[in-house]
């Protein structure tokens, strides 16, 4: 049956001169992880004023809406809400110049260096949408504004607060996030499309000494700094040619002073996997390799491991991303295209993992014609500002309209498609 998404997309022309203002504000005030009271509250808002039943306070910060429109399959559609301490340096007009708290009492910048704005922005333009083109289709939605995902929580506390029970199990789980690539576009992918990723941190206990006596020492800079370099050979050499792997460490602290040796040192480390028998075999390696640093240097105890985040692959049903891609090629025709996989890392997969419901998760592009172009002239693609970064400058348009339009259209394959 050839899904016919048209009458459900008529119209959004009409919206964004709303959602662009909605999208500048949020841009402005950007909320860290688990403290989004601001967006959930105009989240929520929005929802009841387009005729959806409204839950507060899910998991914490979290929203969902319930739009019920006779019978049919259950769609259940979700977007991250938090941003980041990370201080902007865009150059928007729009700009956020908030500072917050960080976690260790220090004053940070904060912004939506990862775009969750925009993905708020097009779940309101979808709500607005769906309630105004019910004649259009049939079934219940389930909006989902999560909080926390930069944290790796906000997805799991939503579940633990009682989704299951409480809403109606949907029949497809449908998410997207804006990536660095040209604006309009839209990347889809069966299978592993976003890696699981682990952060760790490590304690490395040693014996503190002056500098000028380091034979009295178990000195722990020198531990970390041998830990690190060895850390780096899981994947050159214990993980196959085939087999992605990422293992980063990003932080390395200990001591105060040059002539002091410290008591102990840390460091922190990420790795990405796509495989769980890999993910299991880089785990077990890192404790290996940190406890026998350890004893190589006579520590006086064992290392400490702490888990600072866990994410899940995000794997895409195969029988459910053809249908969406089906989709999309139909409505945006070259600007939908198969996408590689890419090392970021997501919660969303805890619903559908959680819910044991099928879930497909996509990319959309965001960059300038002009830019995006000039980068490939120059062979700076990999250059331009992308998530996470203090100038990642998402062009507005055609980005709002393309985010808007995925939603609907892969919403209508179960919406107005034939069943499941």
């Amino acid at each position: 049956m050839k899904i016919d998404a048209q009458p459900m997309l008529s119209g959004i022309d009409a919206l964004l001169p709303e959602l662009e203002e909605v999208y500048k504000d949020l841009h402005r005030n950007p909320e860290l992880s688990m403290q989004e009271v601001r967006t959930s509250r105009i989240a929520a808002q929005w929802l009841e004023r387009h005729g959806f039943e409204v839950t507060r306070e899910v998991g914490g910060t979290g929203v969902v809406g319930v739009l019920r429109n006779g019978e049919g399959p259950t769609v259940m559609l979700r977007a991250d809400m938090d941003a980041l301490p990370v201080a902007e340096a865009s150059g928007l007009p729009y700009a956020s110049t908030v500072r917050e708290t960080g976690e260790h009492g220090e004053a940070v910048g904060v912004s939506h260096a990862c775009g969750h704005d925009f993905h708020v922005t097009w779940l309101m333009g979808v709500a607005r949408q769906l309630n105004e083109t019910r004649a259009h289709w049939s079934g219940t939605v389930l909006a989902v504004f999560q909080p926390g995902e930069e944290a790796g929580v906000g997805a799991q506390r939503m579940m633990q607060d009682g989704m299951t029970e409480r809403f109606p199990k949907p029949d497809i789980i449908l998410g997207q996030h804006v990536v660095p690539g040209r604006s309009g576009t839209v990347g889809y992918r069966a299978g592993a499309i976003l890696a699981a990723g682990d952060s760790m941190q490590v304690q490395l206990f040693g014996r503190g000494a002056h500098g000028a006596l380091p034979q009295m020492s178990v000195d722990p800079v020198i531990m970390a700094a041998s830990t690190t370099l060895r850390l780096q050979t899981i994947v050159s050499r214990e993980i196959g040619a085939l087999d992605s792997a990422v293992l980063t460490v990003g932080s390395l602290q200990a001591g105060v002073k040059e002539n002091v040796i410290p008591e102990d040192a840390t460091i922190k480390l990420n790795l990405r996997t796509y495989d769980e028998d890999v993910r299991e075999y880089m785990l077990s390696a890192i404790r290996r390799i940190c406890c026998a640093e350890c004893a190589a240097s006579n520590a006086p105890r064992e290392p400490e491991f702490t888990t600072l985040s866990t994410y899940p692959l995000t794997d895409n049903d195969p029988d459910a991303t053809a249908r969406v891609a089906e989709a999309f090629r139909a409505h945006f025709g070259e600007r939908a295209f198969e996408t590689a996989p890419t090392p970021a890392s997501e919660d969303f997969s805890v619903f559908g993992r959680e819910w044991r419901t099928p879930y497909v998760y996509w990319v959309v592009g965001c960059i300038d014609d002009a830019i995006y172009d000039a980068a490939l002239r120059e062979g700076t693609v990999n250059h331009i500002p992308g998530n996470h970064s203090s100038r990642f400058a998402p062009a507005l348009h055609p980005t709002l309209a393309t985010g808007v339009e995925t939603m609907m259209a892969a919403s209508s394959v179960w919406l107005r498609g034939e069943p499941s």
